[in-house]
């Protein structure tokens, strides 16, 4: 099977990881594939903090809900919309942007061989907030999702099959 098809198809969220660091390097290859996403009319209303200091991995696994593994894992990577970037596109489409670029990263890591998970914070006010407060965002810049990344504790953890057919209509619904 060719690697891209199986990558994807292997691809699944680890919530457990080891504890380990990542290599910068490997983290500014998994950025790099995030930013080679497609985005409406080539604007890339994005920008990416890789966070990196315990401290603040710490603080936010404990204060979002769902986020909780950030205490074991080697980096995060939030993954900021910049609505204002221009004044035709970014505005309408910049959660489908970071989207597309969120699950760049998501099978870069893969390749990697690194486990990610996508944890949301747009659109729950209360998340972007403290997201905010604690990478120092600003205003104009949204916080669409915090991706956890390390080590998967199980390395034996396989994807599951999520194709449906049922799902699938040809020309007409």
């Amino acid at each position: 099977m060719n690697s891209l098809i199986d990558m994807i198809l292997t691809r699944h969220s680890v919530r457990q990881f080891t504890g380990e660091l990542i290599k910068k390097e490997d983290l500014d290859i998994i950025v790099k594939a995030g930013m080679a996403a497609p985005s409406a009319c080539n604007v890339q209303p994005w920008a990416f903090i890789i966070v990196t200091e315990r401290n603040i991995l710490d603080t936010l696994g404990q204060k979002l809900p769902f986020a909780k593994m950030l205490d074991k894992a080697g980096a995060a990577i939030i993954v900021c919309g910049v609505p204002d970037k221009d004044k035709q596109y970014a505005k309408k489409f910049w959660t489908v942007d970071c989207s597309a670029a969120t699950e760049n990263i998501l099978l870069a890591a893969h390749a990697l061989a690194y486990g990610a998970v996508w944890t949301a914070v747009h659109p729950e006010e209360d998340r972007i907030a403290i997201v905010r407060k604690e990478c120092e965002i600003p205003g104009n810049v949204v916080p669409l999702n915090i991706i956890p990344i390390g080590v998967p504790a199980n390395a034996n953890a396989k994807a599951i099959d999520k194709y449906k057919s049922d799902n699938i209509h040809y020309d007409r619904w």
